[in-house]
């Protein structure tokens, strides 16, 4: 082991829809003007607001990088810009965003941080609750037959 720590950047790009008036969901820190990591003027989430349209999109995460919004690249804004760009941003908002994951000292195929980099959990559970539910109802259709 050389003693270095290798960190592995996840990149996404996803439209999040913003369903009635919820808004986003989430509140963000950064900007040349107020820089939340030392010379690094990003902008990133700070707090995703419970069962606001971030939270229950489930993709983005606090402390991910948000690196642009609607195709408009955020670097090197100030703070109160970067707001006004997501006020602003319309009812289907397309983030590009970047997340640093784990640190690895392993292999780099070989991911540190619990996750199999497949589907969310959602996405495995909704559909096999669903088929577990219909599962039963015909079961229950089934015995009142009999």
């Amino acid at each position: 082991p050389s003693g270095r720590t290798m960190y592995i950047y996840l990149f996404s790009n996803f439209v999040l829809s913003l369903w009635l008036t919820l808004g986003l969901g989430f509140n963000i820190v950064g900007g040349t003007d107020q820089q939340y990591i030392a010379n690094d003027s990003s902008i990133y989430v700070s707090w995703i607001k419970k069962d606001g349209a971030a939270y229950l999109d489930g993709r983005l995460q606090e402390g991910d990088k948000i690196l642009a919004i609607n195709g408009k690249d955020l670097k090197d804004l100030r703070h109160k810009d970067a707001v006004e760009l997501f006020r602003n941003a319309g009812y289907y908002v397309s983030l590009k965003i970047q997340r640093r994951l784990q640190p690895q000292n392993g292999p780099v195929g070989h991911r540190g941080d619990g996750e199999s980099g497949g589907l969310p959990l959602a996405a495995i559970l909704v559909p096999s609750l669903a088929l577990a539910a219909t599962a039963v109802w015909i079961l229950l259709r089934y015995r009142q037959r009999m």
